[in-house]
């Protein structure tokens, strides 16, 4: 992930909290979408540019989807991440990983066949750069995949998680949780594509309803699966488990008792590099 704060590591604890408790809530259902819109634009085994791939949940899923002789190469800014997706996922018939900056992306020009950024680009400091980037490295006639969180309203838990964070702070609460959520406007981010040399851009929305059998398992996950828990602990004058805590009784009081299904709403952005 690419954000410019320091207390936006993924580090520590963070990478396996985010794989257990967010990957089954929030990027299981997008990878697979994703995977199979990319597979079905490749004519055949292809090289895929996995740029902010996180604990490899996408990489997975791409590596089931696509053909055999594909090569993917996985990569993120933050090493831990990828050491957790590497073990996690085992050995991938032609997946490798790579310490790579979205903004400085370390392969030649027209290298890859496809490239593809699940919830990445709205970390980036400079998202144009990134796009600029994912364009270059990509073959004429390829195709650049990347998906984004809409709108809280239709993404309710992480909202409901947001506000009770910010409610147990006088002043200067974590935000972190506003970070994946800064990119939602469809028309900015179809900009962002033609900035990069790309003309039309194929838009979905992608909306799921996760099962739930813990709310707790959802609040642990939006407080320390990602670095709110680090903002959390910087400040020092609230405890995470106190927060897990509220956050969990507000899921409840707002959807019921479990199991209760949650709803979830991603926008993917599809388009192919224009060709000489």
């Amino acid at each position: 992930m690419e954000i410019d704060s320091p207390s936006a590591s993924f580090i520590g604890t963070i990478p396996a909290n985010y794989d257990r408790y967010l990957g089954p809530l929030i990027f299981e259902f997008s990878a697979a979408d994703m995977a199979k819109r990319v597979a079905s634009g490749l004519d055949g085994p292809a090289r895929i540019l996995e740029v902010a791939c996180g604990t490899g949940i996408s990489t997975r899923h791409l590596s089931e989807k696509t053909l055999g002789g594909t090569e993917i190469t996985a990569t993120d800014l933050n090493q831990a991440m990828l050491d957790f997706a590497a073990e996690r996922n085992g050995s991938l018939e032609g997946v490798t990983y790579q310490q790579a900056d979205a903004l400085a992306l370390p392969f030649a020009d027209n290298e890859f066949d496809a490239v593809v950024c699940q919830f990445g680009v709205m970390f980036f400091p400079d998202k144009a750069a990134g796009l600029a980037e994912m364009s270059r490295v990509l073959k004429p006639g390829g195709q650049l995949t990347i998906t984004i969180w809409d709108r809280f309203e239709f993404n309710p838990a992480v909202g409901i998680v947001d506000s009770v964070i910010k409610s147990a702070f006088d002043a200067n609460p974590p935000r972190f949780l506003e970070v994946p959520f800064n990119l939602l406007d469809v028309s900015a981010v179809e900009s962002l594509y033609h900035g990069a040399g790309f003309q039309d851009v194929e838009v979905a929305h992608v909306s799921e309803a996760a099962k739930v059998l813990d709310h707790e398992n959802v609040a642990r996950g939006f407080l320390t699966g990602n670095p709110t828990v680090l903002e959390v602990n910087d400040r020092g004058s609230v405890d995470i488990e106190t927060l897990i805590t509220a956050a969990s009784k507000k899921l409840e009081d707002t959807f019921g008792p479990v199991p209760v299904a949650l709803p979830f709403r991603e926008i993917t952005f599809q388009s192919r590099k224009s060709k000489p």
